[in-house]
């Protein structure tokens, strides 16, 4: 089961989690919401949790948000083409056994580490993980 270690998450092998203030479908909304206020675009949403139950099966409620913005990206696509595994960014939600919503991400080090990219490519992601963290806040 994840832990809130802080308010602001905590990294876990290259995974950070916040524990959202708001229900599972508050917190998916808001996130999206959030995102593409920002200027920011969202290029799929995947309903796992819809998914299932379309094959007779039951989970708690499980989506995920990719999204990104290609002028950031794209440098670094160019830089290394591998990065596209990970690019665009994902935001994973979900609903814990108490009811919690939560909000899940690669972090930006984690993300450029994996591709052998310098440390200092990481700031061209950190805006998305601010938006993130802002919401997770609220």
């Amino acid at each position: 089961m994840p832990q809130d270690v802080s308010s602001l998450g905590a990294p876990h092998f290259g995974v950070i989690r916040f524990r959202s203030s708001f229900d599972f479908a508050k917190t998916f909304d808001g996130l999206e919401e959030a995102i593409t206020s920002r200027g920011l675009t969202i290029f799929a949403r995947i309903d796992f949790s819809g998914d299932a139950e379309r094959e007779g099966l039951s989970m708690r409620p499980e989506k995920m948000l990719i999204f990104g913005n290609p002028k950031s990206g794209t440098p670094l696509m160019k830089m290394e083409p591998t990065i596209g595994l990970d690019l665009p960014l994902k935001a994973l939600v979900w609903e814990d056994e108490q009811g919690d919503a939560w909000i899940a991400c690669n972090t930006p080090e984690y993300i450029v580490g994996r591709h052998e990219l310098g440390p200092e490519t990481a700031s061209q992601l950190a805006p998305a993980m601010a938006i993130l963290q802002q919401f997770a806040r609220k």
